[in-house]
């Protein structure tokens, strides 16, 4: 009897992890019905239902009230944080990073995104005369820079409202979007593209191109952004030279992370 029990705990968890499984290869998707998980995984409708709400009771899995459909929890997410931490993401990207900077001779900023925030964890330095000032340990609006802009792109409308509905958007430079429905038009954009250009938006004089490092479930924990003067960061090379490179590397960290896309 406890042979069986043990077959039957190890069958619902085979089927939990396929269902995070369906929501991890979607490439833009993030909300499933129950009878679409049910023919997709060759499950019953009442099992899947079962699962799901088992699920959302310990906040893997949430239902959108809206659409009533089923996407990835919060406790997904901080189990992915978790994962990357114990990894140490910095550590793990440094070498990535110096790579970046030796063949773009720019410099590399790592950053992740909380609460509409971008927090500037690391830099490597580019050896050149003209720099730009660190950021690392502050943080900026993530709606007016790269690396901000890039992971804002990952997330729903609902969740850019929940940060920006009624919010003043301040404008920095000429070039800051200062409007929502303008910032929401950019982020589909960058979606499309999966990379993100900060076009003087935050400090004049001030280009960067940014790219999401994701996880195993293909969530972005973090951005690589390449940074430097205008004067030396032209639209044309950033596409036909900085893109690819910064592009490269963040999927080998990514890689490293679990992410196979």
């Amino acid at each position: 009897m406890a042979n069986k029990q043990n077959v039957k705990l190890v069958q619902s968890v085979y089927h939990a992890l396929q269902l995070f499984e369906v929501f991890r290869t979607s490439e833009k998707r993030e909300e499933y019905g129950v009878t679409e998980l049910s023919k997709t995984l060759g499950l019953h409708k009442n099992n899947v239902f079962r699962l799901l709400a088992t699920l959302e009771s310990r906040g893997y899995i949430e239902q959108n009230q809206f659409t009533e459909n089923y996407r990835l929890g919060i406790g997904i997410f901080n189990l992915g944080q978790k994962f990357v931490n114990k990894l140490g993401l910095l550590k793990l990207a440094k070498p990535f990073m110096e790579k970046i900077v030796a063949e773009t001779k720019e410099s590399v900023y790592i950053g992740i995104l909380r609460e509409g925030a971008v927090i500037y964890l690391d830099i490597v330095e580019a050896d050149q005369t003209v720099r730009i000032v660190s950021r690392v340990g502050k943080d900026a609006p993530a709606y007016c820079t790269a690396i901000g802009k890039i992971q804002l792109a990952y997330a729903s409308e609902e969740e850019i409202n929940k940060v920006y509905m009624g919010a003043r958007l301040k404008r920095y430079t000429d070039n800051t979007i200062t409007s929502l429905p303008e910032l929401k038009k950019h982020l589909k954009t960058v979606s499309e593209k999966d990379y993100a250009f900060d076009d003087e938006e935050f400090e004049e004089s001030v280009r960067c191109i940014a790219v999401p490092v994701k996880d195993y479930l293909g969530v972005p924990v973090a951005a690589l952004s390449v940074t430097g003067p205008a004067c030396r960061m032209s639209y044309e090379r950033m596409n036909n030279e900085i893109l690819p490179v910064v592009q490269k590397y963040a999927r080998e960290i990514s890689k490293r992370l679990g992410f196979h896309g």
